[in-house]
């Protein structure tokens, strides 16, 4: 199909001209290819492996969470151009969406954890350049089982700060670098708190607010989005896809 069809499509159905980001992200199609679309390759992250893992499976549309453009104007000189120009080389087209996939509610990275932990969505929280990106449930289970069902499902040994109730009943996830959002999900009246990564005195936030935190990694916990994307996009538009993963371990 058409390559400018297909951007279209999704800007629509992430609505990327609508979600506030960061002023660097560049939501939406970032390269274009020669025009057509015939495999779609899911990853979290641009990087030259990335580029690789597409190019081996004859993708020609890139889809990610991170994209190109985090820092500003810069030149197209070391990795920036190398990145570029093995997207132009194996005629791979890149299309980033960040906030727009992480608050999505049906292919969100939030949204599609919630459902996979049988966590019972009931309202959002978390504000983030203006508009709530978390989502938050209920849940009644034991914190120890929580931890194994996110471990099992992320296949990663997650970090409990346990520092709320031994059973939890109000869940909620902000996937990637949400740790500071702890005290945000405190004030929400949330026991147990699900995100990807933060920094050292996040434990201290945890423990001195009384609320349990899981982290389970900035890239594990990003990957379920990226993944019910181009499984979205392959079942209406009839184009094969493949997941690449190229895991950091944080």
């Amino acid at each position: 199909m058409q390559l400018e069809q297909l951007a279209s499509y999704l800007d629509g159905y992430l609505l990327v001209r609508e979600v506030s980001d960061a002023p660097h992200a560049l939501n939406g199609l970032q390269v274009e290819n020669a025009g057509e679309v015939t495999r779609v390759a899911a990853a979290v992250d641009l990087c030259r492996a990335t580029v690789g893992l597409a190019a081996a499976q004859g993708a020609d549309l890139l889809l990610v969470h991170h994209g190109l453009f985090w820092g500003g104007l810069r030149p197209l000189t070391g990795p920036a151009y190398a990145r570029v120009a093995d997207l132009i080389r194996h005629n791979i087209a890149l299309y980033s969406a960040h906030l727009p996939l992480d608050r999505h509610p049906e292919v969100g990275n939030n949204a599609v954890l919630a459902r996979a932990l049988e966590v019972s969505p009931r309202g959002e929280f978390g504000e983030d350049y203006g508009a709530a990106i978390g989502v938050w449930g209920e849940l009644d289970l034991p914190r120890e089982a929580l931890a194994a069902r996110l471990g099992a499902l992320l296949a990663i040994v997650p970090r409990v700060l346990a520092f709320g109730p031994e059973r939890v009943r109000r869940v909620g996830i902000v996937t990637g670098a949400g740790g500071s959002f702890i005290p945000q999900a405190a004030a929400a009246g949330l026991d147990t708190y699900i995100t990807g990564e933060g920094p050292h005195h996040t434990f201290f936030d945890a423990e001195e607010l009384g609320i349990n935190v899981i982290y389970a990694g900035h890239y594990a916990t990003e990957t379920v989005g990226v993944k019910a994307l181009a499984e979205h996009v392959s079942a209406k538009f009839q184009l094969p896809w493949a997941f690449l993963d190229h895991p950091t371990g944080l």
